[in-house]
């Protein structure tokens, strides 16, 4: 019996670039490490930012990490840069918000400085599709496509230090390229991004290929939130390997 195609789904494209990424990972006593790929958390706290969600919105922010289908590819990356912090707070410092509004603290005040060690991507570029499942529902991919153009904040990608180069929304240095691609799965929808060679790729499993020469191995990735509790917690299977881009794209 021959099995029906199945049928192509809209991806947004996105570009994740600038000077510093961070896609966090599993941290360990005060260092913080960075993954080579966006996390499901990240990328659903960079949407809630851009769409004005606050963190009592913990259900807005569950349904939306709920609803992610996405896959990444490295297009670029010149290293890692290990940054120590050492501060010490006070129980009088206050400082400026995005929102306008002089935020202070709380706590009391500490004798010794908090020391903090924290790895970023250097001059990293990282391209991800992206779409909703269900798509229908609020938001949609026209109105999260929206929202990184027109963000309720301002945007960072993984940590506040890691500002964005370039808008979000689209592939490539061309404003008006389109950020939309026809495929029926991750792994397809990012080989229809433009390339030269094939690249590191990460995709969900069950979204693309399993098996060599395209995937390396599957991993079960421990990168979801429980927006409620502010944990995570929570793994989801994903495929590491390589994706080529087609040398024509329709």
């Amino acid at each position: 019996m021959i099995e029906p195609p199945t049928p192509d789904h809209r991806w947004l494209i996105l570009t994740l670039e600038g000077p510093l990424l961070a896609f966090g990972g599993v941290a360990i006593d005060h260092i913080g490490v960075t993954r080579d790929f966006p996390a499901a958390s990240m990328l659903t706290g960079l949407f809630a930012n851009a769409l004005g969600y606050e963190r009592p919105d913990w259900a807005a922010h569950q349904a939306l990490q709920d609803r992610l289908v996405f896959a990444a590819r490295r297009e670029q990356a010149a290293g890692l840069l290990t940054d120590m912090q050492n501060a010490k707070l006070e129980k009088s410092d206050r400082g400026w918000t995005t929102w306008g509004v002089v935020e202070e603290r709380a706590g009391a005040s500490y004798d010794d400085p908090h020391r903090r060690k924290r790895d970023y991507h250097m001059d990293a570029s990282v391209n991800v599709v992206l779409r909703l499942e269900p798509e229908a529902g609020a938001p949609d991919l026209d109105e999260l496509a929206h929202a990184l153009d027109h963000p309720r904040r301002p945007l960072f990608i993984g940590r506040k230090p890691c500002l964005p180069s370039r808008p979000i929304v689209g592939q490539g240095r061309d404003r008006q390229a389109r950020p939309f691609v026809l495929a029926a799965t991750a792994y397809e929808a990012l080989r229809r991004i433009p390339g030269v060679t094939a690249q590191r790729a990460l995709w969900p499993r069950g979204q693309g290929p399993e098996t060599e020469p395209m995937a390396d191995r599957v991993v079960h990735l421990a990168d979801l939130r429980n927006w409620r509790t502010g944990l995570h917690g929570g793994t989801r299977q994903v495929v590491e390997g390589r994706v080529e881009p087609l040398t024509e794209v329709a």
